[in-house]
């Protein structure tokens, strides 16, 4: 099988790193008690940047490595030490390769050396417990995970940037003229379609510097997929104008330069969106006799009809120098009409889910799903193997205000809670009125609120409904020693005066002395 040395057209599949994790650690040191939280961040993720560049011409290296990805970001460590940061993938296109999603939608066109597009952004690291404490959560026993780096599946597509190109038949000399006027080597043949792919080449007139194309060669129903087809007019998109290359020594029967030209130009205007660039003619091969006398017998008509002719001969070079200052002359009034644009850096930034508000929620058969940037980020960074980083979640969740929304749709406790996208969701069960804040947290590592024994919790709930039924004379106190005396007869009270009758200890002596 023939390996290709020209690609134009690829399909890429391009993976971001993922930032490292951060680490829950405390400060130990000889005579240095409470030392503190001292976990690092994680390192981001490296990203992964298209940039143009210059000494590369052909998209080739992915055709062969179709699948990039970059490097990830390093987890953290104690003694407040940060990851590293991933580095980032660079990768070069040719200057005019157009970028597309996978529906053909275009999400860059590259041009201009040093053009950079950020295709996929590196993940967050995650924090450590040292850049989670705060004044009500001293000592933290959990971090936050990395996130996951962007990933994308896109196509790239080469539209050469030119200045002139050149169209015709197959065999009308379009290598050989490229060749005459610059130091571009085509191959060059007696045989149609020898040129396979686009050249480039180079050509100095005065103080101008333009660059001309030459394609494959057309030929009537080129639009139909005869020949090589319109695969190639791509390239000549973006030319500032078009030298229609016309064998005048054609042996072929049927043929002479009028009816070529009409075909030409048929075949163009069924490609489309080329009828605003300024045409050249160029009667080639008037070195050969035959050529000559047909040149000299259409060259009239040609310009009666408004078309520049320039008659030539590519190998010997007559005509040459006056159809290289004509496309000077056009490529340089293009010039001053459309400015020079400088290079830019692009990100891409995914649509946001909901417009506006940092999150919604909605009702779905599997439950209520909550969607959002910030709900969906917050679950990818918690280690959900963690009571103490679950308890955190839910701090985050109930002042972003998702429970308070939860409630006023109608949610119950024990309705499932998705967040995500339906491909990847987290499931919860739904309880509401969970106590929020840093100060009901017990051991590092652990959250009380999410377990369903809680002893000290269900006596303050009980308290708090035999305080509706308490007598006028009755504190706080009282009631709580009354209810241990009716729900744990024989048992000491929990809550008593110390030195009165219910403190256990207490006997008659005591009364006497």
């Amino acid at each position: 099988m023939a390996v290709p040395t020209f690609v134009d057209r690829v399909t890429l599949h391009v993976e971001a790193g993922r930032g490292g994790h951060g680490v829950a650690s405390v400060h130990r040191e000889k005579f240095k008690p409470l030392g503190g939280p001292d976990g690092g961040n994680g390192g981001p993720g490296g990203s992964v940047i298209l940039r143009v560049e210059p000494d590369v011409s052909t998209l080739i290296d992915y055709h062969h490595s179709p699948k990039r990805k970059a490097p990830n970001g390093a987890g953290g460590a104690g003694d407040h030490r940060n990851g590293a940061h991933g580095a980032d993938m660079i990768l070069g296109v040719p200057d005019g390769t157009v970028v597309t999603d996978m529906q053909g939608n275009v999400l860059a066109d590259m041009i201009g050396v040093g053009a950079e597009l950020v295709i996929a952004q590196g993940g967050r690291g995650g924090l450590g417990n040292a850049a989670l404490a705060s004044a009500k959560r001293k000592a933290p026993g959990f971090a936050l995970l990395g996130e996951e780096g962007e990933s994308i599946e896109i196509g790239l597509e080469l539209k050469v940037v030119a200045d002139i190109g050149l169209v015709g038949y197959p065999s009308a000399g379009k290598s050989s003229l490229i060749a005459s006027i610059s130091r571009a080597r085509p191959k060059i043949a007696n045989y149609p379609f020898t040129t396979l792919v686009p050249n480039l080449g180079v050509v100095r007139a005065g103080d101008t510097v333009i660059t001309v194309a030459d394609v494959p060669g057309l030929i009537e129903g080129a639009a139909d997929g005869r020949g090589l087809g319109h695969d190639f007019l791509r390239h000549i998109e973006r030319c500032a104008a078009l030298v229609h290359v016309i064998d005048t020594a054609s042996i072929e029967p049927g043929r002479n330069p009028i009816d070529d030209l009409a075909a030409m130009e048929n075949e163009l205007a069924r490609y489309g969106g080329l009828e605003d660039r300024p045409r050249l003619v160029a009667l080639n091969k008037i070195d050969v006799p035959d050529g000559s006398d047909i040149a000299d017998m259409v060259i009239e008509e040609l310009r009666e009809a408004g078309h520049r002719v320039f008659p030539i001969s590519a190998v010997s070079g007559a005509g040459t120098k006056e159809l290289i200052y004509a496309m000077a002359e056009i490529v340089k009034e293009s010039r001053v009409e459309k400015p020079k644009v400088a290079p830019t850096r692009i990100v891409l930034r995914p649509w946001a889910i909901d417009g506006g508000a940092d999150f919604e929620v909605v009702r779905s058969p599997e439950g209520w799903r909550v969607r959002g940037e910030k709900p969906m980020r917050w679950v990818r960074q918690t280690d959900f193997s963690n009571e103490e980083a679950v308890g955190y979640l839910a701090d985050r969740l109930t002042r972003l205000g998702v429970e308070a929304e939860l409630l006023r749709q109608g949610a119950e406790e024990g309705d499932a809670v998705l967040i995500g996208t339906e491909a990847n969701s987290v499931v919860f069960d739904f309880k509401p009125s969970i106590e929020s804040g840093a100060e009901m947290l017990g051991r590092r590592g652990e959250d009380e609120r999410l377990r369903d024994e809680r002893p000290s919790a269900h006596r303050r709930r009980e308290i708090a409904e035999a305080m509706d039924e308490r007598d006028e004379s009755e504190t706080r106190a009282d009631v709580a020693r009354r209810l241990d005396r009716e729900m744990r007869p024989g048992v000491g009270p929990m809550s008593y005066v110390i030195g009165s009758e219910d403190d256990p200890d207490w006997n008659e002596s005591d009364t006497t002395k």
